[in-house]
């Protein structure tokens, strides 16, 4: 029994959702014009269960780039008013469009200049036609058996919202670097961070120059443990890599005279490398992308500064 009304609510819910996908048309691309180019903050407001909807809606605008917070309408009404300024955006979330403590709230926001974004259940509600622009998430009917607690209407709400966020992401270019400097810690923090934070530096770089014999190439990765050697110049530029696989080609090809080489003449050439500033993500991108297990990290000039492993990016719960 539960099983089976369980399955209902997501069912009815999940069709919600999709019901908003046909009703996208030029109020929300006009929603999005507003946001994006919002120069103040994002004041998004409801009552009850909408106004929860609109605290995480403005939470996730915050997070993705876009200033918001949440202004309770009874608040607003009994001093918190002053919160608003004319370059600020209000974002209403009612289902009903008629709640009272919201229509009060309305014709103060637009005497200050404020503008208005409405997610309504309807187009026909005073709340629509006083926003300057209102968008439709009204549903068929609640998920709740009894047709009363908030249910499909919430989730219908809060999928706009999230819509809404992300398209304006996208406006505004916000990037992974955006988005890592906005959650420096948690699970997010981990999975943003910089190649500079997890490389191994120092003495920990396995790296001979070009003339190094390959007895001492030998010696230098079976040390670090790394299973590869950086080649550099004089003063520290990257020239090279030589790998396990590379030494074993050498000694099939040459047999023992090839240990008489020097790391210049073995090494592979233009061997894959990323910035320190990078995110942690992008280099694991290029390990998988081809199929190695350690990244060099250079600099603008291409000098040396060290050296991360796939170990290193699994330890910070990426993968």
């Amino acid at each position: 029994m539960s099983i089976e009304v369980a399955k209902q609510v997501l069912r009815s819910e999940a069709e919600a959702i999709r019901e908003l996908i046909d009703r996208l048309d030029g109020r929300f691309e006009r929603a999005v014009e507003l946001l994006s180019a919002c120069r103040g903050r994002v004041v998004t407001t409801g009552i009850g269960k909408s106004g929860i909807i609109c605290q995480k809606i403005a939470a996730t605008l915050s997070s993705t780039g876009t200033a918001a917070h949440y202004l309770h309408p009874t608040d607003a009404l009994h001093g918190d008013l002053g919160v608003l300024r004319a370059e600020d955006l209000l974002l209403v979330v009612s289902n009903s469009g008629e709640t009272e403590e919201i229509l009060r709230l309305l014709p103060l926001a637009k005497r200050m200049g404020t503008g208005v974004i409405a997610l309504c259940g309807g187009l026909e509600t005073n709340l629509a036609r006083f926003a300057d622009v209102a968008i439709d998430v009204g549903i068929g009917e609640e998920a709740c058996p009894l047709g009363l607690a908030p249910t499909a209407s919430t989730t219908a709400a809060l999928a706009m919202g999230d819509a809404l966020a992300m398209a304006v992401l996208v406006r505004r270019g916000f990037t992974e670097e955006d988005f890592a400097s906005l959650h420096p810690a948690g699970a997010l923090g981990r999975k943003l961070t910089r190649v500079r934070d997890l490389m191994h530096t120092g003495d920990r770089i396995p790296m001979v120059g070009m003339q190094t014999g390959m007895k001492e190439v030998i010696r230098e990765m079976s040390a670090k443990g790394f299973g590869l050697t950086a080649v550099t110049d004089g003063d520290g530029r990257l020239e090279g890599v030589i790998s396990d696989g590379d030494l074993r080609r050498l000694v099939e090809r040459e047999g023992p005279r090839g240990l008489e080489s020097a790391a210049g003449d073995v090494m592979s050439r233009n061997p894959r490398t990323i910035g320190g500033n990078e995110l942690a993500t992008a280099a694991l991108r290029v390990l998988e992308a081809h199929h190695i297990t350690s990244l060099l990290i250079v600099d603008e000039g291409r000098r040396l500064e060290g050296i991360v492993h796939l170990h290193d990016l699994w330890r910070t719960e990426m993968i």
